[in-house]
C-alpha cells in the first residue's frame, strides 16, 4: 500500500447542534475544535446539524404516508368507491 495517501483515522466526537448530543467514534475528518470527553481525553469536535438523537425516523416523529396508489386517488377523485 502507498505510504502518505489515506487520511488519519482517529476518535472524534460528533456534536448534535440542535440537541446537544454528543457520540465518540472513529473518522477521518478533521477539525480545529476539540472537546474534553467523559473519558479525559481531548477529542476533535465536529459538529453536525442532524443526528439519531434528533432526526424524525429515529425520534418516532416522522409522519407516515397514508395516501394510497394512483387506483385510489382516481376513485376518491371520482367518488367510485
Amino acid at each position: 500500500m502507498k505510504q502518505n495517501t489515506h487520511p488519519e483515522y482517529r476518535s472524534v466526537v460528533f456534536l448534535d447542534t440542535s440537541s446537544d448530543f454528543k457520540f465518540l467514534t472513529g473518522s477521518t475528518l478533521e477539525s480545529e475544535e476539540t472537546i474534553e470527553w467523559e473519558d479525559g481525553n481531548t477529542y476533535p469536535l465536529i459538529r453536525v446539524e442532524i443526528s439519531s438523537a434528533s432526526h424524525p425516523f429515529y425520534t418516532g416523529k416522522q409522519k407516515a404516508d397514508k395516501v394510497g396508489g394512483r387506483v385510489d386517488r382516481f376513485k376518491k377523485k371520482y367518488n367510485l368507491n
